[in-house]
């Protein structure tokens, strides 16, 4: 049985191959996929696919396999944790058949939270090549920061010459987001995104007074 589910912000799509929907498994998918955009600021798509070789009958063997698409690369995780010993063991004690269930379930989902794991670190590694790269072949530039999503974790700044270029938080330097406003002067590379121009970097060189917007909303 195979189910497809797209989520916000991060889009994410959740298949379930030769397995049965697991509607506790999709939560946790989701929990763990929300936190990815802590460690990169423009993911394209995560795509999960959960797969059980054989079916229930055959070894009980689970797939978990992450794809995360960014721009310049593809982040890929695969975790095939096996229940052979664990389901040995359940025979020969001769648990219900719910216990064996539970088990099963508990190994998966700490098989996903191990490949998100695996892909948080990955993408952080990707991201930090990325910034230094940009940095080591881009002089910065001068802009003001024009607009805050303080609850979102982004904004926008305007350079000189009128550009408007997007920036999420984890690229702000110094841990400086959440001092930012409109008029805060600051120094940034640049990197082309698939929605435009993004920051790559952005360091505050000195604040002035509201001159744009910042956004806060409740949760």
């Amino acid at each position: 049985m195979e189910k497809t589910v797209h989520a916000i912000p991060v889009p994410l799509q959740i298949t379930f191959h030769r397995a049965e929907v697991i509607p506790d498994v999709e939560e946790l998918i989701r929990a763990e996929a929300a936190k990815l955009e802590r460690y990169h600021p423009r993911i394209i798509s995560c795509r999960v696919k959960i797969e059980q070789e054989g079916g229930r009958q055959k070894g009980n063997l689970w797939n978990v396999r992450v794809d995360i698409t960014v721009p310049g690369g593809e982040i890929v995780v695969k975790s095939e944790p096996s229940l052979s010993g664990t389901a040995r063991h359940t025979k020969q004690a001769s648990i219900r058949k719910g216990m064996e269930i539970r088990c099963e379930r508990q190994i998966l989902e700490r098989a996903v939270r191990e490949a998100f794991q695996a892909a948080r670190r990955q993408l952080q590694d990707f991201a930090q090549k990325q910034r230094g790269d940009t940095k080591r072949t881009q002089k910065p530039q001068t802009a003001r920061i024009t607009q805050v999503f303080g609850d979102k974790g982004y904004g926008f700044l305007v350079t000189r010459d009128g550009k408007e270029v997007y920036f999420h938080k984890e690229s702000v330097l110094n841990d400086s987001f959440g001092h930012l406003r409109p008029g805060t002067t600051v120094a940034f590379t640049e990197a082309k995104g698939e929605k435009g121009p993004q920051a790559t970097s952005v360091k505050v060189l000195h604040r002035e007074g509201p001159h744009g917007t910042v956004h806060r909303h409740a949760a």
